[in-house]
């Protein structure tokens, strides 16, 4: 199995990564000694490549990152590429959920069609890269429900579900439903083709 280094020092995203490519791949842990790695892409492809490559670079590894977007339609697509800093840049989930609920305040339950998109990329030290990307449909909830996850969980309510937010699903019914974990098991299936 090869060993790729986890480009996240977000635990919550860690662990949920070591779970999708369990088999696949070695996840070694981020380098301390790797400081913050600016996210300034436009896209998500292109904030993931951003952390692989930085990571790679520092560790002479292959290392694999992902850059998750929320796209809200009555937001007109926001905040996407912004997600993680959507109440600001210092911001906590709980401030990201609040924004996002007061920013649709008033928007009928049928017009709060949103989507999760996640981009997962693994970058060689040779320079080249594979990635894969997972989307998941459904809907911004009117208000929080929910204790597990991380992020906008408690808000997000996939289609393909039974009505429930990601954060009172099981780990497991989220990563079948979720735009992580279709992102990294494309990526699985593409690592393990070659």
């Amino acid at each position: 199995m090869i060993q790729v280094v986890c480009a996240s020092a977000n635990p919550d995203k860690v662990a949920e990564i070591q779970d999708l490519l369990r088999g696949v791949v070695q996840l070694l842990p981020r380098p301390a000694s790797v400081g913050e790695i600016v996210e300034d892409a436009d896209t998500l492809l292109g904030n993931a490549r951003l952390k692989a490559r930085a990571i790679c670079d520092a560790t002479g590894l292959p290392a694999v990152a992902d850059d998750t977007g929320l796209e809200v339609d009555a937001l007109q697509g926001a905040p996407g590429v912004h997600t993680a800093r959507f109440a600001g840049e210092n911001a906590t989930y709980a401030d990201n959920r609040t924004k996002m609920l007061q920013s649709l305040r008033g928007v009928k339950p049928q017009s709060r069609t949103a989507r999760f998109r996640t981009v997962a990329l693994v970058a060689y030290p040779d320079g080249s890269e594979r990635w894969a990307e997972g989307v998941c449909e459904g809907g911004i909830a009117e208000t929080e429900r929910g204790a597990r996850g991380f992020g906008y969980d408690a808000v997000f309510v996939p289609r393909e579900g039974d009505g429930r937010t990601f954060a009172e699903m099981t780990i497991d019914e989220k990563h079948a439903l979720g735009h992580r974990g279709r992102a990294f098991r494309a990526l699985a299936a593409v690592l393990r083709n070659g």
